[in-house]
């Protein structure tokens, strides 16, 4: 399928990772999860598209019906899955900003583990 648009090597695209396109992600996986519910032939594929997009460009309020209208939620239950993985990204860019912080984070879990 060719390319519609920029390539991933042009500077619009700074910043993107192709990993993206197969990343486990919290919004990956409540995709899916909801397309399955919804009964949705290609659920996978569309995870696929939606997940990446949201982390990459972010999603604007057409693309968010749309998923509501597929899944069959709301469009807030999909705003906020959206900034969910906003929020866990946010945090792991922290992390692999700061290595430092990942002794904490683990530390921290640890703790709240135990609770």
């Amino acid at each position: 399928m060719p390319i519609i648009g920029p390539g991933h090597d042009d500077p619009e695209y700074d910043n993107y990772d192709p990993a993206w396109e197969t990343q486990d992600s919290p919004f990956r996986r409540w995709l899916f999860e909801k397309f399955t519910a919804a009964e949705f032939e290609c659920e996978a594929d569309a995870a696929g598209i939606y997940a990446p997009a949201n982390r990459y460009n972010g999603l604007d309020d057409t693309q968010m019906g749309l998923i509501a209208t597929l899944t069959g939620v709301s469009i807030d239950a999909v705003r906020a899955a959206h900034k969910a993985d906003l929020a866990d990204w946010g945090r792991e860019q922290q992390l692999r900003d700061h290595p430092d912080l990942a002794v904490l984070d683990a530390d921290l879990d640890r703790i709240g583990h135990r609770s």
